[in-house]
């Protein structure tokens, strides 16, 4: 009798143990799916994420089914993206552009790399949309009011891929990926200096700011007149402070010597026909004025007269940004890239190894909600990821799935 009871006792118990692993695999699937959408899965695609985890437990097969809603391309990329867009880093701002065709980029496993250099964009083929425009954004926002489903930027046939030079005019040796898109330019190219294109894009595709990268032992000799060498009559300021930066940003700044926009209005006043007039123009062959204003600040500085670049932090402790090799790449005599143009700098900057190590960075931030440096075993995930992204041709699409995967939990 003690026997039999013992085994009736022990039964529901190996029954609640079952239950518990299916209960917990379920969980995992709903965790990828909730992370990788931001909504919750249908019973079905539940069922299917859940038996995807039984016979491929890392949980890739099941990011790989959750990146099948159209809620990753509409809501979880675009969301990820828009911030880049703009110099408020803000997330609530409309489809425009620079955030279509990185979702487009990342759809299509293209070499992510290609978003700083390529000539590409793309639009949207949905039926009833105003044409792209490169002085207005109504083709994106009409396009995102569409929604997920009739409007879904996961479909090809939905968001198109094409190129800039075909649909902007913009001759193709100066594009320059998304950093030569209208709503590159609304934003960083708005009167200034263009020095704002070179930062925003160091902080969104390199992931880091100016100051932890200045470095005061550079060659100055590219600062630009408009820079005064004894800000408040203290020469020491600019030697210990203004040099580390300037120096490296104005000797890549060359590269956008060419590029301005045009507009009417300001942007800072919503009265105004700013966003219905904004368009990038570039004059190839011609120093924009904004190159060489303030000249009286500085004399002897440096004047453009091309749009010809160096990168000098090839060199000393930014070196360890990890630079690399390109198509095409021309060095000096101490090794610094030399170049012209935005594409060609584009390709720099693309190709180094903090380039990599960023997109998966942010990645891991926006799919795990936490920053990727606060654990050891989250550091080592994301060098396997990078290492991983860099050896299957930058698809990113692969990133979101492999870091979506650790973060499932146990």
């Amino acid at each position: 009798m003690k026997r039999f009871q013992s085994t009736a006792l022990i039964l529901p118990v190996l029954l609640m143990a079952t239950q518990a692993v299916q209960a917990d695999a379920r969980s995992q699937a709903k965790r990828i799916h909730d992370r990788l959408t931001g909504v919750p899965p249908t019973a079905a695609v539940l069922d299917q994420m859940e038996t995807l985890l039984a016979s491929d437990p890392s949980g890739k097969s099941a990011a790989d089914k959750a990146m099948e809603d159209p809620n990753f391309y509409n809501v979880t990329l675009k969301n990820w993206i828009t911030p880049w867009t703009n110099e408020e880093q803000t997330v609530f701002a409309p489809l425009n552009d620079f955030t279509a065709t990185v979702i487009g980029l990342i759809r299509d496993d293209e070499d992510f790399r290609k978003v700083l250099f390529d000539d590409v964009i793309y639009t949207g083929a949905a039926s009833g949309l105003p044409a792209y425009s490169n002085s207005n954004n109504a083709h994106y926002e009409a396009l995102e009011q569409l929604g997920p489903q009739s409007g879904n930027l996961g479909d090809a046939s939905v968001l198109v891929k094409q190129t800039q030079s075909g649909v902007t005019g913009l001759q193709s040796d100066a594009t320059a990926g998304v950093l030569t898109t209208r709503a590159a330019a609304r934003a960083f190219f708005y009167k200034g200096t263009n020095r704002a294109m070179f930062r925003f894009t160091m902080m969104n595709f390199l992931c880091t700011d100016l100051e932890p990268i200045k470095d005061n032992t550079r060659v100055p000799d590219r600062v630009r007149r408009d820079v005064a060498r004894s800000p408040g009559g203290d020469s020491r300021i600019y030697l210990n402070a203004c040099v580390g930066c300037h120096a490296g940003m104005d000797g890549m700044g060359g590269a956008m010597a060419y590029y301005d926009l045009e507009h009417d209005g300001d942007k800072e006043d919503a009265t105004s026909n700013f966003e219905n007039t904004a368009r990038m123009t570039y004059t190839a062959g011609s120093v924009i004025p904004k190159y060489l204003q303030n000249e009286n600040n500085f004399k002897p500085g440096f004047v453009p007269t091309d749009d010809s670049w160096i990168n000098y932090w090839r060199n000393g402790p930014n070196a360890l940004l990890g630079w690399n090799d390109w198509p095409g790449i021309q060095k000096d005599e101490k090794g610094n890239t030399v170049g012209h143009g935005l594409k060609q700098l584009g390709m720099e900057l693309a190709y180094s190894d903090a380039f990599a190590q960023c997109q998966v960075k942010k990645a891991f931030k926006a799919v795990c909600l936490r920053d990727p440096d606060d654990y050891a075993a989250d550091r080592a995930a994301v060098d396997g990821i990078v290492a991983d992204f860099t050896a299957n041709g930058y698809k990113m699409k692969g990133v979101f799935r492999d870091v979506a995967a650790y973060c499932k939990g146990n």
